[in-house]
């Protein structure tokens, strides 16, 4: 099964984090609100601006994550047991899989694309020492808990290989072959490019493959697979039910996207291209959706008909899987090294490769033995978020400027 990380603690202390997350999740989504209504028409540029399509395509790469691939076939189960997990009940399987990864996640990408884009350029919030080690804290954080969810699902992948244990060396093999494969790749512009085309094409080689071979099984055809997309409704319907934790495994889910949010805001910002505020927020929520929502069905057409996957199936996953790790990881060392000048100019290429993967496999190994978590990543982004809004709000206080034009005075 996926692990479960925030569903092994217990008592005030999840309490406390769970309302941590709510409230930052209300927060978030009321701002999403403010800037749509107040500032919707408001044209919006990047510093690398790129086409609409191409600005969507590394929208989606920057986005994919390897749990998107090995997660939903083990949650399916978890979702559709109602007596050991009843708080699933107001939806199926397949629309509580979505909420957990789509829509309503990718506005709070659309809140930090468009502070990075608009606010931060005037604002330098995260030119503050503090506030830019902690980035990178995160950063560093997140890119560990990436390789560490490859470790986490690999028994339920590929079980031979483990023999009659859940632990194997052999998955401690190709973890480490694809951090070290991941730092060599981030010493060079040229391998970015390459892997993200490369996930980008290679999910959606694995969906119409898989969806290929659904169909293809006795008693299915793409009637099935069109009368399962109809299940998403289920999460439209009852929306207001993902935007506080459901569980501690949803806020583990929340804080695991709060972690990324800051990244990923950073990342595509650069990309935006001339598009107003409305038309970011639709694109950001609307194109990632609609790739999640039909890869997620056809693996629960899997699921549902009981379609074996073991063989070739799940290594063709674990193989993607991995090329999503490489991309992601490739991306984050990338990002701080060169924020905090640890660089190949700087140690030479030997040397870097040495302390970046160092760094990497010793963080990943304790994510693994859980002395570090996401949720301690998520809050330290949730914190940055409240202080950023109150350092934004002495700023306009300074400026004694009227609340509907401070957004107008940062962009000149």
């Amino acid at each position: 099964m996926a692990t479960q990380p925030a569903a092994q603690c217990s008592g005030a202390w999840v309490t406390d984090m769970l309302t941590l997350v709510g409230v930052g999740m209300i927060c978030s989504l009321t701002i999403v609100v403010i800037i749509l209504l107040r500032w919707g028409q408001l044209p919006l540029q990047g510093k690398i601006p790129v086409s609409t399509w191409v600005f969507v395509a590394i929208l989606f790469t920057s986005g994919l994550d390897v749990g998107l691939i090995m997660f939903p076939l083990t949650e399916f189960p978890v979702y559709d047991n109602l007596e050991e997990n009843g708080e699933y009940a107001f939806a199926n399987p397949l629309a509580i899989e979505f909420g957990f990864w789509g829509f309503m996640i990718w506005a709070i990408y659309f809140l930090t694309c468009f502070y990075f884009c608009a606010l931060e350029p005037k604002l330098q919030f995260f030119q503050i020492t503090w506030v830019k080690w902690l980035n990178n804290i995160v950063i560093i954080g997140t890119c560990a808990f990436t390789a560490h969810l490859l470790f986490a699902n690999l028994s339920w992948y590929l079980p031979a290989l483990a023999g009659d244990n859940d632990f194997s060396y052999i998955y401690l093999a190709i973890v480490g072959l694809t951090i070290l494969a991941a730092v060599y790749s981030s010493t060079e512009l040229k391998f970015v490019k390459i892997l993200s085309i490369s996930s980008g094409g290679l999910f959606f080689i694995l969906t119409i493959s898989l969806g290929t071979y659904a169909m293809m099984q006795p008693g299915i055809d793409a009637g099935d697979y069109l009368n399962t997309l109809p299940l998403l409704t289920d999460y439209f319907a009852h929306l207001h039910e993902f935007v506080l934790p459901i569980n501690d495994y949803h806020a583990f889910y929340l804080f695991w996207w709060f972690a990324w949010s800051i990244m990923i805001g950073q990342f595509t910002a650069r990309f935006v291209g001339n598009m107003r505020t409305i038309t970011l927020f639709l694109h950001m929520l609307i194109w990632p959706s609609i790739s999640l929502a039909l890869w997620f069905s056809v693996l629960y057409l899997f699921y549902t008909n009981g379609i074996d996957t073991s063989g070739a199936i799940n290594l063709a996953m674990v193989a993607v899987g991995i090329v999503f790790v490489l991309n992601s990881l490739d991306s984050l060392i990338r990002l701080y090294s060169d924020n905090l000048n640890l660089t190949v100019a700087r140690y030479g290429k030997p040397r870097y490769i040495l302390l970046h993967a160092t760094l990497m496999m010793s963080l990943t190994t304790l994510f693994g033995l859980q002395f570090i978590r996401i949720q301690w990543v998520g809050a330290i982004v949730i914190g940055i978020g409240f202080c950023c809004a109150i350092y934004l709000a002495k700023s306009d206080k300074r400026a004694q400027l009227p609340a509907a034009d401070v957004l107008m005075k940062l962009k000149r």
